[in-house]
């Protein structure tokens, strides 16, 4: 069981997780404009967008196909979020799979404004927001 509050975890492994929390937090509509954008540059696959910890964060695109064989290694662990990825609305929900040290953790959220609206709002610089993002995120998500 997680104890509620802002607390930072004592154990190394959960601190990364807290640590993508508060970034999410603080940067709802940038994400929301940034899954939007990389919705556009791969209509016809079914990446998702997804952060890589290692060896520094970056985000990536993760393919339908290597979220399920993970799945598969990892006796189905991974199937509520294949779900949530089915049933998700990319026009008013943003989702995002952070890959850890052995971990995953699912970012899901409503956007307010839509991704579609924040895009307008952020995307004019893609490449830029996609650098800043990038420069926060490895400021303040580390594995340790």
């Amino acid at each position: 069981m997680l104890p509620f509050g802002k607390t930072l975890p004592d154990d190394t492994t959960n601190q990364w997780r807290y640590q993508l929390d508060q970034f999410v937090k603080a940067h709802q509509s940038q994400l929301a404009a940034l899954t939007w954008g990389f919705r556009q540059e791969w209509a016809d696959t079914d990446n998702s967008l997804g952060i890589d910890l290692k060896p520094q964060p970056h985000f990536i695109s993760c393919s339908r196909e290597a979220l399920e064989k993970l799945n598969h290694q990892v006796d189905n662990q991974l199937q509520e979020i294949l779900g949530i990825l089915d049933g998700h609305n990319p026009e008013t929900e943003v989702v995002i799979i952070a890959i850890g040290e052995g971990q995953v953790k699912l970012i899901h959220f409503e956007a307010n404004p839509s991704p579609p609206e924040c895009f307008k709002n952020f995307g004019a610089d893609f490449d830029g927001l996609i650098a800043t993002l990038e420069t926060e995120l490895q400021q303040k998500v580390a594995l340790t």
